[in-house]
């Protein structure tokens, strides 16, 4: 349910900046001949001509809309150029579209707070600019406004007659304007340069609103594209809401908007002023009823966070009417491509950005014939997240088995053959989350691997780290992950002999821990140390403290993953050997 943030009493300048139809002008931008024409660009499906995921302005002209199949756009306007996304593993690459939209988001960050909102879609924070623009270069001292900020649209101002370009200038270049609207007139200004330099450099277009608040600059940059900004002044935003339909508010196109419709009658945003806040929260909650009696006022507290790359990954694919998939066999099938592409985008992530990921969830849809319960819905199931295709691959499917258990309940669910127990996925992905900065000192090892004296190096991470070291950090806590062997162990060093005085106190003392945890039934990690360490080997390492993974929780019931802090195993190109360091401290298993 939404939770009401308190506003800043201190006016703030935030722009929503929305693409205008990006995956057609992406499109369009390797192919200049469909400029002009109308195009929409389909979904990888053969099924009717597939389903259109963005349509030009020149055909929604002719009635061709984003909910048609291509076989009925092609009826709608017979010209339409019909765009397939590209195809990589059975299933739609939308790589290029993340590159395309990378490009735009370097673009709007160089002028303040930027969030990515979606592959085509951004939220700025632009006070400090705004505020620095009015107290160096405010816009009544301009001499000459830029075009672009001359198309934009003022809620509240008369737009009738010949001189709308003039009555905008006059708006923004007014002196007796309140502080709250020369903030907007800056913030109008950045933006509309900030257009044009998106254009000069990707030759995309985009469409903006400019507020006081994300929920109202949200609203605003539908209102007028494509190509243009709407400007909502804070004495226009009861009017703005007024006759918003309940439905079209961000978080009340479900259950909740549905409620407030059967049960307080209302149909737009306005309606909810009659209500008082303690009504509103006694039918919805104290949280929630205080959002709705903000939001019908105009009022979000929500700040930009600043995030320029995604917070997860993920990689899906639909499978509808004969399509869909009921057997383990071919579950497993789209389960590996689909695990395949989420590798390549967590290696690709991890090189260019230094991040890991560290949770696996897998989300499917599905439906059991002849059964009254068929809108039970699939559960998700996460785990861990261990680094390697195969291992994602195995993970994966082990969640769907997990999860599918779960869905049919008593049913025993058939691992191997070619037959279902009436179930039918129509929907599969698979997704990394909780993707964070690679921790400093993780890959210090790798000094020790290139000959460095260990007692003068240090377990600062040097800038330059390799990549393809960090790429081998995985979360697991099975032995079949590791890959030493007793012959391994007793290769020789620079510095071994330095390394074996260790302290034999913080030996015994370890000892004592093990054996206790292997008494206790500790998992096959630590029966691998028995087999693969000898009691005279280094127990101590060398001028620094142990590394140490950021600790991710375990799912309940999912085999080969401890509850606990992780291991982290780092490898060196030269040797190809893996070690591990693990801390020290009791599990909970």
């Amino acid at each position: 349910m939404p939770v009401a943030k308190p506003e800043s009493s201190d006016a703030r300048i935030i722009a929503h900046v929305d693409m205008d139809c990006f995956y057609v002008q992406v499109e369009q931008r390797k192919q200049p001949d469909l400029r002009g024409l109308p195009t929409a660009v389909v979904q990888y499906n053969s099924w009717k001509g597939g389903g259109l995921i963005a349509v030009s302005y020149e055909a929604r002209k002719f009635g061709v809309k984003r909910s048609m199949r291509g076989d009925e756009a092609k009826q709608v306007c017979p010209q339409i150029q019909l765009v397939q996304v590209p195809v990589a593993r059975g299933k739609a690459d939308l790589n290029g579209y993340r590159n395309a939209s990378s490009e735009v988001v370097s673009i709007l960050a160089r002028k303040g707070r930027c969030e990515r909102a979606s592959i085509d879609e951004v939220y700025l924070d632009l006070t400090d600019a705004a505020e620095t623009m009015l107290a160096e270069m405010p816009p009544e001292s301009l001499e000459e406004i830029d075009e672009e900020a001359l198309r934009s649209h003022v809620l509240g101002l008369n737009e009738g007659g010949n001189d709308v370009k003039e009555n905008v200038r006059m708006w923004l270049c007014r002196s007796e304007a309140d502080h709250r609207d020369k903030l907007l007139a800056c913030g109008a200004l950045i933006v509309a340069e900030l257009g044009m330099q998106v254009f000069r450099e990707t030759e995309f277009t985009c469409s903006a609103g400019i507020a006081h608040n994300k929920m109202l600059a949200k609203l605003a940059s539908a209102m007028n594209k494509p190509a243009q900004q709407t400007i909502v002044p804070l004495s226009c935003v009861r009017g703005l809401l007024g006759s918003l339909p309940i439905k079209k508010m961000k978080q009340l196109g479900g259950k909740l908007g549905s409620s407030l419709q059967s049960d307080l009658g209302v149909n737009t945003v306005g309606d909810l002023l009659q209500f008082s806040e303690e009504k509103l929260q006694e039918c919805y909650g104290i949280n929630t009823g205080t959002w709705l009696w903000n939001i019908a006022r105009g009022i979000s507290g929500e700040e930009v966070e600043v995030r320029l790359l995604p917070k997860s990954h993920g990689s899906g694919k639909t499978f509808p009417g004969p399509g869909a998939l009921r057997t383990i066999a071919s579950v497993e099938h789209w389960l590996n491509g689909l695990c395949d592409d989420l590798d390549e985008r967590l290696r690709s992530d991890l090189e260019q950005n230094k991040r890991i990921a560290h949770t696996l969830t897998l989300h499917a849809r599905a439906y059991k014939s002849n059964d009254s319960d068929s809108h039970k819905k699939f559960p998700s199931k996460s785990c861990p997240l261990r680094y390697g295709t195969a291992k994602i691959q195995e993970d994966a499917l082990n969640l769907f088995q997990a999860g599918l258990r779960e869905y049919l309940g008593s049913i025993k669910v058939k691992t191997q053959g070619n037959q279902s127990n009436g179930w039918s996925i129509t929907s599969l992905s698979v997704s990394a989350s909780k993707i964070v900065a690679i921790p400093t000192g993780t890959c210090s090892i790798m000094k020790y691997f290139h000959g460095q004296d260990p007692s003068t190096s240090s377990l600062k991470q040097p800038e330059d780290m390799s990549t393809k070291d960090a790429a081998l950090l995985s979360h697991s806590g099975s032995e079949s992950c590791l890959g030493l062997n007793s012959r391994e162990t007793h290769k020789q060093f620079p510095g071994e002999e330095t390394r074996k005085n260790c302290d034999m106190h913080n030996l015994n003392q370890q000892e004592k821990k093990r054996k206790t945890w292997e008494d206790q039934g500790t998992p096959s990690i630590l029966r691998f140390f028995k087999r693969h360490i000898p009691a005279s080997s280094p127990c101590k390492q060398e001028q620094g403290e142990p590394i140490q993974d950021i600790g991710v929780s375990s799912s309940s019931g999912f085999p080969g993953h401890l509850n606990g802090p992780s291991p982290v195993y780092l490898s060196s190109p030269d040797i190809g050997e893996f070690v591990q360091f693990w801390e020290l401290q009791p599990l909970l298993l």
